[in-house]
């Protein structure tokens, strides 16, 4: 089987700066043939974009993450704009709202948000979307920002099924990661998978962040080459063999990353 972690930040010299080729290894050796380095500011847009350009299968995105919104300007987008046009960035993100901390004012993340996506649309860039305790203002301001022509992932969902259905609606996919593994808080998610259409779903890790059972007991970092262990929870509830949704969602990320087969290590 060939797994793609659409969503990590192995770029974060804190969590990885000691082992950083050494988890890029195990991630391939675990059948991680690709991952998606997401970026959340300018400074680690720029190491995730470096982080691709020194290692096969491994791609990156640009973008201002919700938590950081507050520090954000023109100039930052300007420049994010300009890095977005390297041949190993895919998609624009991560960018959305976070109601929950609040570590920006809503209007300032509703602000850029809406700079970010309009960013992404000009340069024909999927979005990955960060969500949390928004109660439905993010389904919201992409309905009103872009009802048609929208591509990307919402990241480590976690809304309703009413927003769930909202976003394929949209176009967009829905990013399971780890949490789909955890006895209590997944149970909600495990309820929901089961009406995701095969080609809406991605898996990710979202590392260094959400390790999924079993190597939550022995590692408290999370790493790629645990995104399996979110494919073999999800096969069983969709009743689908594993290596066959495996490749329906290594194929699922491939095309909304526009990843050819000649760049698959």
């Amino acid at each position: 089987m060939r797994f793609f972690d659409s969503h990590c930040h192995i770029e974060d010299e804190r969590a990885y700066g000691r082992d950083q080729k050494e988890v890029i290894a195990r991630a391939q050796d675990a059948g991680v043939r690709c991952m998606m380095v997401v970026g959340i500011t300018l400074e680690r847009s720029r190491a995730a974009i470096a982080l691709s350009e020194a290692h096969p299968g491994l791609f990156a995105s640009v973008g201002v993450h919700p938590h950081d919104s507050g520090s954000c300007n023109g100039s930052i987008i300007s420049a994010l704009t300009t890095l977005a046009r390297r041949t190993k960035v895919r998609a624009w993100g991560e960018c959305g709202l976070d109601f929950n901390r609040m570590h920006a004012p809503m209007d300032v993340q509703e602000k850029w948000l809406e700079a970010q996506v309009d960013a992404a649309l000009a340069l024909k860039l999927p979005l990955i979307f960060h969500e949390r305790d928004s109660r439905g203002r993010l389904l919201d301001m992409l309905r009103s920002i872009s009802p048609s022509g929208l591509s990307g992932v919402v990241h480590c969902f976690s809304g309703t099924l009413e927003e769930m259905k909202g976003y394929l609606d949209l176009g967009l996919h829905i990013g399971i990661t780890g949490i789909l593994t955890h006895k209590q808080r997944g149970e909600e998610l495990r309820s929901m998978v089961r009406m995701l259409p095969d080609d809406g779903i991605l898996i990710e890790t979202d590392a260094p962040y959400l390790t999924p059972s079993p190597e939550r007991n022995h590692h408290k970092r999370n790493e790629p080459a645990f995104v399996p262990s979110v494919l073999k929870t999800l096969a069983p509830i969709r009743k689908t063999p594993e290596k066959e949704l495996a490749e329906i969602v290594f194929h699922n990320t491939c095309e909304l990353f526009r990843v050819r087969p000649e760049e698959i290590p």
